[in-house]
C-alpha cells in the first residue's frame, strides 16, 4: 500500500498485519505507535518523531549492513544457533557480530589473510585458516585453543564435522579437535583443493579441486571419513570447483565452478552449478548461471532452495549477483542483482529466513561489506493453507485472490502484496468450489458435504448459509448477474438460490443420477445440467442418465433434453454467444448442440479416454477439452475438426484455463508443472516450475498478465505470464512506487540510486531503501520478525537515537 501521509500526527496508533510498502511518513509524529507484522520496506521516515514506539515482527527487505572490513571478505558463516555471524577477510581479520543487533562482538586478528572460517556444532569454538595454519578459538573466553601447522602453502577451506569432533582442512587433513592431533591425510587431488564440506551425518567429506590452468583435475571427491578412503570421484566440471555443499538430508551435493581466467586460456567455459546424487555419484542437474564465475553455493535449511553467489571475473565485468534455485526442478527462482560488489560467499541462517553474503567493492578503494538479506518475502508464494488447495479464483477487478482448501478454510489474498486479507471459517469439511459474484462483493463457497456459504468479501463475514440439499453437492454456478446461485447435488436435484436473501427459489427435478455439471447461459436465462456418477461403470449404466437438460431459470421448467451420449456427461459449457452448448462425456466424445433447437450440431471424436472437461475460448471459435488420456485437444467449433493436440506433460492434466484474450492456454499437471501454450500454433511457450506437488487449480487475472496456481503442496503461487517467471513480492508495489520517484533517481534497470557514491551490496532488487534521515528516536522497540533489533539500521539511515546519547553522556560523567 503506497500512501502519502507526510506531516501527520499518528500518536499511539496501532497497526497490525498491514503492508506500508513505500509509505511516505516524512515528519510524522508516530510516538507511542505500535506496529505488529507490518511491512515497512521503502518507507520514508525522514524527520519523523518516534518516541516510545513498539514495532514488532517488522518485515523489511534490508536488514543490518555490517561495515568494518577494509579488504575482500572471503567467507561468511552463521553459528548453528543463528545468533552469530562470522566474516573473514583479506585484511587479516575475523569479525563476529550479533545477528539480532548487528553489533560487532569481537575482532580476531590472524597472521595473514584469513581464507576460511567455521563454527563448531555447539557454537562455542571457531576454526579459521590464516596462511599455513589452522586456528581454534574459544568464543566464550576469547582464548586460542590450538594452532595447527598443516600445510606447506596457503589453503582455502576449513570445516567442522557435524559432531564437532573432527576438523577438515584443505588439502586435505583430518584433525582430532580435542587433542589437536592429525587423524588422516587424504590424497587424491592432483592440484589445489579449493573447497571442502562434511555430509550432515559426518560420514562423508566432499572436496572440490582447482588449479585447472596448471593441470588440475577440477573434480569432486567423496571421502569415507572413518576409513580415510576415496568413495567416489565426480567428473563434469572443467574449471575450478570453487564451492561444495551438501543438502540437509545428505542426498544431494551442490557444486559451483568457474575460473578467474578467461575460458580461451584454459579450454572452455564452465560457469555452472551442478547437483549430484551422493549415493550414485551421478549428476542430477546442471544449472546454467548468468554468472561468469560461481564462487559460493549454500542450501537453505529445508533443502528446497540453493543460493549461488558470483558474477564477473574482472572489475569491468559489472556487479555480481545472487541466484536462488529451486532444488527439485533446477529452475531459477530469483536473481538478486543490481549492486557493485564481488560476492565471495553466501550463507543461509539456520532458520532459513536470512541470507548473508560478503565480498568486496569493484572499486579497490570501495567498501567491503557483509550484508543480510531477508529472503522470507522474496517471492509471491502465498502460504497459509495446511493442505491441498483445490480451487483459486480472482475477483472481477483482479485485486483479490480467493483460495479453497482441504484444510476446510477459504482465504482471501491481496494480489499486489501477497498478504492474507482474511480467513473464512465455517465449513466442516474440504473446500473445493469457490466463485466470486460479478460485482466482486460476494464469494460463494461449497464444501465436500452439503453446505453452501455466501461471504461478504469486504468484511470476511458469512452472509448466508444455504441449507436444503440432503446429499453432498457436486457442482455450483453463479448466474452472470450475480443474483442466482445454482447447486447440483448427488440427490439428483438442482436448486436455485436467491443470493441476496439466501432463500431457495426453486428445485429442479428430472435427472436420474447426481448432477455432475451445471452452467448458466451468458444471458442467465437458461441453465444447462448433466447427470451421472463420478464413479461410473458396471450394472449402473443400464439405467444411467446420459442426457443434458436445459432449464428455464425464471420458471424452473425443463425446456429441452439433449440425448446422444452413451455414458455419463462430465462437463457442459456454453459458447460466449450462448447459441452452442458443448458436452464432454465418459464415452470419450464431445458433442456440440444448438441451444435453440436442441439438435446435435457435431460430434468430436479423438480422445482415447473419458472427457473430463470442455471449455470455449473467449471468442468462441475454439473448444478445449481435457481427458483421462492425459491430453488437451483444441477443436475448431465451426468445422468440428481437431486443430491441435497439446503434449508435453507426462502426467495427467489436472486443470487448464484460457487467458482473457484467448491467445494462451495454461495447463496444470500432476508432474508439478504449469505450461503456457500458444493457442494458434499449439507450441509450448514456457514451462513454470516451482510447486512441489500436483497443480490442482490455475486462474488468469482479468487483465491476463498474472496467473495464479494452487497445489497439493498447500501453496498458491503468482506468475508473470509475460516473462514466465514467478512474481517477486516487490514487483506489484514497485510499479506504483516508480511513478512517484523523480526520473533523475531511476536508473535504466529500475533500481533506485543514492546520490552518494557509497553504493552498498544491499541494492539488489527493485525494492527501494528505507529512509530515516533526521528521524528522532527516544526509547522504544524496533524488532524484525526474526528478532533482529532494527535500531542500528535506523541509525545507519541517519536517525538520531537519543537514548544512546544519554547513555554515552552518563558514562562520561
Amino acid at each position: 500500500m503506497k500512501v502519502d501521509l507526510r506531516e501527520q500526527c499518528f500518536e499511539d496508533i496501532r497497526i497490525r498485519n498491514t503492508v506500508l510498502f513505500g509509505a511516505n511518513l516524512v515528519r510524522c509524529n508516530l510516538s507511542g505507535s505500535e506496529f505488529d507484522n507490518v511491512i515497512i520496506s521503502g518507507m520514508n521516515l525522514n524527520g519523523a518523531k518516534l518516541f516510545n514506539c513498539k514495532w514488532r515482527n517488522i518485515q523489511i527487505n534490508e536488514l543490518n549492513q555490517l561495515n568494518g572490513h577494509t579488504k575482500q571478505i572471503n567467507q561468511v558463516c552463521f553459528s548453528p544457533d543463528g545468533n552469530l555471524l562470522a566474516s573473514c577477510s583479506e585484511d587479516k581479520s575475523i569479525r563476529i557480530c550479533d545477528v539480532r543487533t548487528g553489533k560487532i562482538k569481537s575482532i580476531i586478528l590472524g597472521e595473514g589473510k584469513v581464507k576460511s572460517v567455521c563454527f563448531s556444532h555447539n557454537s562455542t569454538t571457531l576454526a579459521f585458516i590464516s596462511r599455513k595454519h589452522v586456528y581454534l578459538r574459544n568464543l566464550k573466553t576469547g582464548k586460542q585453543i590450538s594452532k595447527l601447522f598443516v600445510h606447506n602453502y596457503d589453503v582455502d577451506s576449513v570445516c567442522f564435522s557435524p559432531d564437532g569432533a573432527t576438523l577438515a582442512s584443505g588439502s586435505i587433513f583430518l584433525w582430532d579437535v580435542k587433542t589437536g592431533q592429525q587423524k588422516a591425510k587424504l590424497n587424491g587431488h592432483s592440484s589445489t583443493v579449493c573447497s571442502i564440506c562434511f555430509s550432515p551425518d559426518g560420514t562423508t567429506l566432499a572436496s572440490g579441486g582447482g588449479g585447472c590452468f596448471d593441470g588440475g583435475d577440477c573434480s569432486i571427491h567423496l571421502w569415507d571419513v572413518k576409513k580415510g578412503q576415496l568413495k567416489a570421484k565426480l567428473d563434469g566440471h572443467s574449471q575450478t570447483v570453487q564451492s561444495v555443499c551438501f543438502s540437509p538430508n545428505g542426498a544431494t551435493l551442490a557444486s559451483g565452478s568457474g575460473s578467474h581466467l578467461s575460458g580461451s586460456f584454459i579450454g572452455g567455459e564452465d560457469c555452472s552449478v551442478r547437483l549430484w546424487d551422493v549415493k550414485t555419484g551421478q549428476q542430477k542437474a546442471k544449472l546454467n548461471c548468468p554468472q561468469q564465475i560461481v564462487r559460493s553455493v549454500c542450501f537453505s535449511p529445508d533443502g528446497t532452495t540453493l543460493a549461488s553467489g558470483g558474477g564477473s571475473r574482472f572489475s569491468f565485468g559489472g556487479g555480481d549477483s545472487v541466484c536462488l534455485w529451486d532444488v527439485q526442478t533446477g529452475q531459477q527462482k530469483a536473481k538478486l542483482d543490481g549492486h557493485s560488489h564481488y560476492i565471495m560467499s553466501v550463507c543461509f541462517s539456520p532458520n532459513g529466513t536470512i541470507l548473508a553474503y560478503g565480498g568486496r567493492s569493484l572499486d579497490t578503494d570501495g567498501d567491503c561489506l557483509v550484508c543480510l538479506r531477508d529472503v522470507k518475502t522474496e517471492q509471491s508464494k502465498l502460504d497459509g493453507h495446511s493442505s491441498t488447495v483445490y480451487q483459486i479464483c480472482f475477483s472481477p477487478d483482479g485485486t483479490t485472490l480467493a483460495s479453497g482448501s482441504e484444510d476446510k478454510s477459504i482465504r482471501l489474498w491481496d494480489v499486489k502484496t501477497g498478504q492474507q486479507k482474511a480467513k473464512l471459517n465455517g465449513h466442516s469439511s474440504d473446500m473445493y468450489l469457490i466463485c466470486f459474484s460479478p460485482d466482486g462483493t460476494t464469494l460463494a463457497s461449497c464444501n465436500s458435504g452439503n453446505s453452501i456459504s455466501l461471504w461478504d468479501v469486504k468484511t470476511g463475514q458469512q452472509k448466508a448459509k444455504l441449507d436444503g440439499d440432503t446429499h453432498y453437492i457436486i457442482s455450483v454456478c453463479l448466474s452472470p448477474d450475480g443474483t442466482t446461485l445454482a447447486s447440483g447435488s448427488k440427490d439428483r436435484s438442482i436448486r436455485l438460490w436467491d443470493v441476496k436473501t439466501g432463500q431457495q427459489k426453486a428445485k429442479l427435478n428430472g435427472h436420474s443420477n447426481g448432477i455432475l455439471s451445471i452452467e448458466f447461459s451468458p444471458d442467465g436465462v437458461i441453465l444447462a445440467s448433466s447427470g451421472g456418477s463420478l464413479i461410473g461403470g458396471g450394472s449402473s449404466l443400464a439405467s444411467g442418465d446420459f442426457s443434458v437438460s436445459l432449464w428455464d431459470v425464471k420458471t424452473g421448467q425443463q425446456k429441452t433434453k439433449l440425448e446422444g451420449h452413451s455414458h455419463y456427461v462430465m462437463s457442459v459449457c456454453f459458447s460466449p454467444d450462448g447459441t452452442t452448448l458443448a458436452s464432454g462425456s465418459k464415452d470419450r466424445s464431445i458433442r456440440l448442440w444448438d441451444v435453440k433447437t436442441g439438435q446435435q450440431k457435431a460430434k468430436l471424436d479423438g480422445h482415447q479416454n473419458e472427457v473430463n472437461s470442455v471449455c470455449f475460448s473467449p471468442d468462441g471459435t475454439t473448444l478445449t477439452s481435457s481427458s483421462g488420456d492425459e491430453s488437451i485437444r483444441l477443436w475448431d467449433v465451426t468445422t468440428g475438426k481437431q486443430k491441435l493436440k497439446l503434449d508435453g506433460q507426462l502426467s495427467a492434466f489436472r486443470s487448464y484455463c484460457f487467458s482473457p484474450d484467448g491467445a494462451t492456454l495454461a495447463s496444470g499437471s500432476s508432474d508439478y508443472s504449469i505450461r503456457l501454450w500458444d493457442v494458434k500454433t499449439g507450441q509450448q511457450k514456457t514451462k513454470l516450475n516451482g510447486h512441489s506437488s500436483t497443480v490442482c487449480s490455475i486462474c488468469f487475472s482479468p487483465d491476463g498478465t498474472t496467473l495464479a496456481s494452487g497445489s497439493d503442496d498447500s501453496s498458491i503461487r503468482l506468475w508473470d505470464v509475460r516473462i514466465g517467471q514467478q512474481i517477486l513480492s516487490s514487483d506489484y508495489s514497485n510499479k506504483n512506487i516508480k511513478a512517484q520517484f523523480s526520473p533523475s533517481i531511476i536508473t535504466n534497470n529500475g533500481l533506485t540510486q543514492s546520490a552518494s557514491s557509497n553504493i552498498t551490496i544491499l541494492l539488489i532488487s527493485q525494492i527501494p531503501y528505507l529512509e530515516a534521515q533526521g528521524a528522532l528516536i527516544l526509547k522504544g522497540e524496533f524488532v524484525s520478525y526474526q528478532g533482529i533489533d532494527l535500531k542500528s539500521l535506523l541509525k545507519s539511515k541517519g536517525s538520531c537515537i537519543i537514548e544512546n546519547q544519554i547513555v554515552s553522556q552518563k558514562q562520561q560523567i
